[in-house]
């Protein structure tokens, strides 16, 4: 099996009875994003926290134990989150950053993430991770995108509270572009088209992008 989250979503769709033929996306993701500078005004990571859709967190939560009925601690969650973070590392984690302005882009690694883990509250599963740069760096402009190239999951920034600066200079303006949404193009073409390859990075025509002028 290839990326566990998508996997297991591959077994969530047949289990749940959904039409076989439905196309992509099939994993709906809330996403809450901070940007995180060092004092000396240097950006150093991005901290995610992404809320998963009900039918994915239902069939996720399937055969884990847990003291209470209904509820998971942390650390029951612990060995479910671990195994998430080590197979979205073949993807990137979803997250690409690049400096400086159009045509004279810089991509910019991340080290493998740190200070993760899995909640379940209200109802809800959310995943939460913080992906330091490879090198803190400076930069008057900063675009991070976030998104799933082949459009199996579909994210979206959260409404009310999407993106934050965490120890930003005080001349760091913050910006949000809202991709529309592809849901609908999507489930228009054949699922077959997916797996055959084609449309490799549909996704990306759907990213959300957070930009960052440091002037």
């Amino acid at each position: 099996m290839r990326l566990f989250l998508r996997s297991l979503c591959a077994l969530a769709v047949c289990v749940l009875a959904l039409d076989a033929a439905q196309a992509h996306p099939h994993v709906w993701i809330t996403a809450k994003s901070e940007l995180i500078y060092a004092p000396d005004g240097a950006v150093t990571g991005v901290r995610h926290a992404w809320t998963f859709d009900d039918m994915f967190a239902t069939y996720a939560l399937q055969g884990i134990e847990s003291k209470t009925k209904g509820a998971y601690t942390r650390e029951e969650l612990a060995p479910l989150a671990q195994t998430n973070i080590e197979s979205l590392k073949e993807y990137a984690y979803f997250t690409f950053a690049k400096v400086g302005s159009k045509g004279s882009q810089k991509k910019e690694r991340f080290k493998d993430p740190v200070d993760y883990y899995l909640d379940y509250a209200n109802g809800t599963l959310t995943l939460h991770f913080t992906l330091p740069f490879r090198t803190p760096f400076k930069a008057e402009t900063l675009a991070i995108e976030v998104f799933d190239p082949s459009y199996f999951i579909d994210f979206k920034l959260d409404e009310k509270d999407p993106v934050k600066l965490v120890g930003a200079p005080a001349s760091c303006k913050l910006g949000i572009e809202r991709p529309s949404d592809g849901s609908a193009q999507a489930q228009a073409m054949n699922e077959q088209t997916f797996m055959n390859g084609e449309n490799a990075n549909f996704g990306a025509m759907f990213a959300n992008r957070i930009m960052v002028d440091c002037p």
